[in-house]
């Protein structure tokens, strides 16, 4: 099965490239594919013939992007619809990775939000990834958008830059008042080759790890789990001000990809193995 792969050398392609690695994919960074180029895109597509194609390239700096919006713009909503039209004349399913920015964050924590619950986001980035989503549904039918949260894996991540301020300082402060569930990239990926596998139908699926934390309890158990003896101090994030707005409650319910038979492992499982192979 040929399967084209956007963005290959950010966090979640290394991931869904390892997890696929016996299918026959194509991989493309932006020198290979500008998927802001429908022309392009409609020749690179005609090309290679891809069954599936794997979107994995995004604007994904949040406070930056309140600065860039014409670049954020072009990567997380021009890209994918470029690639939704393409996709439709070849006949080829679309598989698209967005966020829970799409949402304003403002619902009571004691809520998850749903697929279909009214989308406010109040951020470029969240703005432009909706965008985005819009695009594609609006071009093709055969998609998968999977929207994740507080994802982690190989590369430069929350868990990583924790552990390395845990080891160099008695105390950190962490925000306390937001809340969601923190994603391993490997764990996504086994989720989209699930839905390859399963056929699930297609659609928007919350698709993060099961369970939800907040940044505070999260670096405790990071810390916990590493051995890592420093003192996590909680503060509001009126106290760690930040040029884009963090959404208060990401908690994204798994209620209807959990019906189509896909496993998804707990954020405290997740985070074992993650440590695990790092601290090898």
């Amino acid at each position: 099965m040929k399967i084209l792969i956007t963005g290959a050398n950010g966090m979640l392609a290394k991931a869904v490239r390892n997890e696929l690695k016996n299918e026959d994919l194509i991989l493309t960074d932006v020198s290979e594919l500008d998927i802001t180029d429908i022309d392009h895109v409609r020749k690179f597509v005609n090309d290679v013939k891809p069954k599936y194609i794997i979107n994995c390239a995004a604007y994904t700096a949040v406070d930056k992007a309140e600065e860039q919006e014409e670049l954020a713009r072009k990567v997380n909503a021009v890209g994918p619809r470029n690639l939704a039209i393409v996709a439709n004349e070849a006949d080829a399913t679309l598989i698209h990775i967005s966020t829970d920015y799409v949402f304003g964050g403002e619902k009571s924590v004691d809520e998850d939000y749903s697929e279909m619950d009214e989308k406010s986001p109040d951020t470029v980035y969240g703005i432009t990834k909706l965008e985005g989503e819009n695009a594609i549904i609006e071009s093709t039918f055969k998609y998968y958008i999977f929207r994740t949260a507080w994802l982690y894996g190989d590369g430069n991540n929350f868990v990583r830059t924790m552990i390395n301020l845990g080891k160099e300082n008695a105390e950190v402060n962490v925000v306390n008042d937001q809340y969601g569930s923190p994603t391993y990239a490997e764990d996504l990926a086994k989720i989209i080759h699930q839905a390859i596998e399963k056929e699930i139908p297609y659609g928007i699926y919350h698709a993060t790890n099961i369970g939800y934390t907040t940044w505070y309890d999260f670096t405790k158990k990071i810390y916990e789990i590493a051995k890592i003896d420093c003192n996590v101090k909680p503060v509001s994030s009126e106290e760690f001000k930040r040029p884009a707005k963090r959404p208060k409650n990401s908690k994204l319910s798994k209620e209807k990809i959990l019906k189509t038979g896909i496993k998804i492992p707990t954020y405290e499982d997740a985070l074992e193995r993650y440590l695990n192979k790092e601290m090898r």
